[in-house]
């Protein structure tokens, strides 16, 4: 699946951190996560390990934080209809930590901007600082 899964439509090279986005594969362009990661593939395994989709459907208690909840309960949610994975988009490579960090709450603010329905714990702290109209 992951093969299927993660694309690169950042139109560069790859660098050293990819800026990255989890959107439903029915609709690509409603994002619900951005990140950041050295290792795409890697972590778009970390996210759906982390949703353990093995489990019986139920609230996931096994999430330490209940702030990361809401993430791994879509993913699980996309899962439980016709087994569908969200799909990992690398939006943009960055070549240091700070541009990468930067880069990522770029993104953020950008899907914020266009209403978009981010799962991402940063995304309450990062909406009040944005002037939505």
């Amino acid at each position: 699946h992951v093969q299927r899964e993660v694309f690169d439509e950042s139109g560069s090279t790859p660098l050293v951190t990819a800026i990255y986005s989890l959107a439903d594969p029915r609709d690509l362009r409603a994002i619900r996560y951005v990140g950041q990661t050295r290792n795409p593939r890697a972590r778009f395994l970390q996210h759906i390990g982390a949703a353990r989709l093995w489990l019986p459907d139920e609230r996931p208690w096994w999430i330490k934080s209940p702030r990361l909840r809401p993430l791994y309960e879509w993913i699980r949610a996309l899962y439980r209809d016709e087994q569908r994975l969200p799909t990992m988009v690398i939006c943009e490579w960055a070549l240091t930590t700070r541009a990468a960090l930067y880069a990522e709450r770029a993104w953020i603010f950008k899907c914020l901007s266009e209403r978009q329905q981010l799962l991402n714990v940063e995304t309450k702290i990062l909406g009040n600082q944005w002037p939505l109209l």
